[in-house]
């Protein structure tokens, strides 16, 4: 099990877009994908899971990936968020 710990500096947080974008990203893997925030956590491949987080911008979050691939997933997962969803 591979765990890191993440902020959102993205304007919108984990709604819509970037959550549409990390779910997709993350049903890529064969690790199954988890987001803790405080005492929530959801399945990273589940839209509604993540969205109803309400992660806005400074959020922080734990992501977690256990299976075959977990480094890979949580390396581009931590990518995804840290270029902030590909917004400017």
């Amino acid at each position: 099990m591979t765990k890191i710990d993440l902020v959102l500096a993205n304007a919108a947080g984990l709604h819509a877009r970037p959550a549409a974008q990390f779910v997709q990203t993350a049903a890529g893997f064969m690790s199954k994908v988890t987001i803790r925030a405080g005492e929530k956590a959801a399945d990273a491949k589940s839209i509604l899971a993540v969205m109803g987080l309400g992660l806005g911008r400074g959020a922080s979050f734990e992501l977690t990936a256990d299976g075959s691939d977990e480094a890979e997933c949580i390396a581009v997962l931590q990518k995804l968020v840290t270029s902030n969803f590909g917004e400017g």
